[in-house]
């Protein structure tokens, strides 16, 4: 089976869905000549011509009204967001057309389409380079939210999302295009191509959304976490010793509400983590659900670790950045709890 690195991946998954259909179109900012700026859709403009994929005007509203159009006249647009921190000037167009086009037309319209964003720090990018925006997503009735943490699952979920009769944000973790990332930025980070989630099948498949992953079974704590924060979950158990087991929600809108509270019923504890600001982050959704449905098994209070109240800093990227360490502290007190 061959590796791939997590682009690699991202940009098979579209090439596999463009070839199986041809109502699939690939576009956005330097995507077409250009190949994007993470070159994920490098050579898909070579291989399916300029009118299949293809370089669109720097106008996030402009990019995404579009495709709404397309996708309710019965293509499959997956365009790009060059950054998601660059998606506030389309989030008119995704909340109150694409979300609502299935409801407003009483089923007439559909909007199969998927709206790719880079996400999350770790690559000193700052504060309009860095943001973690799911939670604005998952708000809104009529989106689905994925966020993959492996090759593996970022091609079988693109071509799931691609599939897909509704829109879907896709959020990639740029941290994570290359390898793997646990938090520990002053180690050398192992590549995909070394790493056995690199290992991603050719052709077809897909991985289902809605369908959390139990990344590490333990029997002490849950750890809920999506995207490069899995990795660090992985780490602090790991450099804590404390038998954590560590679930990658993989699908946030739908979310895996039977994973959840299988583990958490299980372990008795629950740690939540994410990269996105603290307050009213999708951790604050995902502690409710615990407290709602598994309140009687609980033998500690819920604790979240998550960036702080406050912009993305540059300088100050590690303080700011959730790791192992704030994590491990985290597992720790809710252990003595």
């Amino acid at each position: 089976m061959p590796r791939m690195t997590m682009i690699q991946a991202v940009r098979d998954a579209m090439d596999v869905a463009m070839g199986r259909d041809e109502r699939v179109v690939v576009y956005g900012e330097d995507v077409g000549y250009f190949g994007g700026v993470f070159r994920a859709t490098q050579g898909l403009q070579e291989k399916y011509g300029r009118h299949r994929c293809f370089d669109a005007p720097i106008s996030e509203s402009g990019i995404v009204g579009t495709a709404i159009g397309m996708a309710a006249n019965g293509m499959r647009p997956c365009v790009e967001i060059q950054f998601a921190d660059y998606m506030y000037p389309a989030y008119d167009q995704i909340t109150q057309e694409a979300a609502r086009i299935r409801y407003r037309s009483n089923a007439d319209f559909t909007c199969p389409m998927v709206i790719r964003m880079p996400t999350g720090g770790g690559i000193f990018g700052g504060q309009t380079h860095s943001q973690s925006p799911e939670a604005l997503f998952t708000h809104v009735a009529g989106l689905k939210v994925v966020v993959p943490c492996t090759p593996y699952d970022a091609k079988g979920l693109l071509i799931a999302a691609i599939e897909d009769p509704d829109p879907v944000i896709f959020l990639e973790p740029k941290r994570l295009y290359n390898g793997p990332f646990d938090g520990h930025y002053e180690r050398p980070v192992t590549g995909w191509g070394k790493h056995p989630d690199g290992e991603v099948p050719e052709g077809y498949y897909t991985v289902p959304l809605g369908q959390a992953a139990v990344r590490r079974e333990g029997r002490e704590v849950t750890i809920l976490a999506y995207g490069t924060m899995v990795h660090v979950a992985l780490a602090a158990a790991e450099d804590t010793g404390i038998d954590a087991e560590v679930i990658d929600l993989r699908t946030l809108l739908p979310y895996d509400l039977d994973a959840i509270t299988a583990s958490v019923r299980k372990t008795g504890r629950c740690v939540i983590l994410h990269e996105a600001t603290l307050t009213s982050g999708f951790g604050a959704e995902l502690a409710a659900l615990v407290a709602e449905h598994c309140f009687y098994h609980l033998e500690a209070p819920i604790r979240r670790v998550a960036g702080w109240d406050t912009p993305y800093p540059h300088a100050q990227e590690w303080d700011y950045f959730p790791g192992p360490g704030r994590v491990g502290e985290a597992l720790k007190q809710t252990m003595e709890a």
